[in-house]
């Protein structure tokens, strides 16, 4: 995901971490919260895989190339083109349902159920800051228009208010370490 060149190659990458993530997971699959959890990380993190998806499909059909340079050198053709906000809304659907911004910010709680080591490894690295890598490497193609600046700012805002809310009322250490980080992943789409 991180060094990939090519769009469609880069939506191949995010949608394997979905599955990993899924698997990693339901690894006690005989515990029921641990199969819901994964079942709900998958379809919520792969749903938006399918939306990213379009939302590339579409990049790629106004630029004429799926090559992230060529993609990051035409911002101006992007926002200029009359299916930028279909391009912007699937886009954004794509990163904020992986790195659990509001209204998504619910499934990574629940992965929870997950061994400690998952856990963390959910938290603390690649899975859930996809998303937010997603937004700062397409920022020079898709930002300066009021839209993303409302709809970024606005679900950053939103989810760190939620997350920490939620984080508040959390008696498990896991629940706790799940609901901060959905509030600092809010804080950092915000900023």
């Amino acid at each position: 995901v991180a060094i990939s060149g090519n769009l469609l190659l880069l939506v191949v990458f995010w949608e394997l971490t979905s599955l990993a993530s899924y698997l990693l997971i339901a690894h006690w699959s005989d515990r029921s919260d641990a199969r819901a959890g994964a079942r709900m990380s998958l379809a919520i993190t792969a749903g938006g895989g399918l939306a990213l998806l379009g939302g590339v499909l579409l990049i790629g059909a106004v630029v004429g190339s799926f090559e992230l340079d060529q993609v990051l050198v035409a911002g101006d053709q992007l926002r200029a083109d009359p299916r930028y906000p279909w391009i912007l809304g699937l886009v954004l659907l794509g990163a904020f349902a992986k790195s659990a911004q509001f209204p998504f910010h619910f499934w990574l709680p629940q992965a929870m159920a997950a061994p400690t080591p998952v856990s963390a490894f959910l938290h603390s690295a690649t899975l859930v800051k996809a998303g937010v890598f997603l937004l700062l490497r397409l920022y020079p193609a898709l930002s300066g228009t009021p839209e993303w600046l409302y709809l970024v700012a606005g679900a950053g805002l939103v989810t760190l208010l939620v997350g920490a809310w939620s984080a508040i009322f959390q008696h498990d250490l896991k629940g706790l370490l799940a609901y901060y980080t959905v509030s600092h992943l809010g804080l950092i789409t915000l900023l």
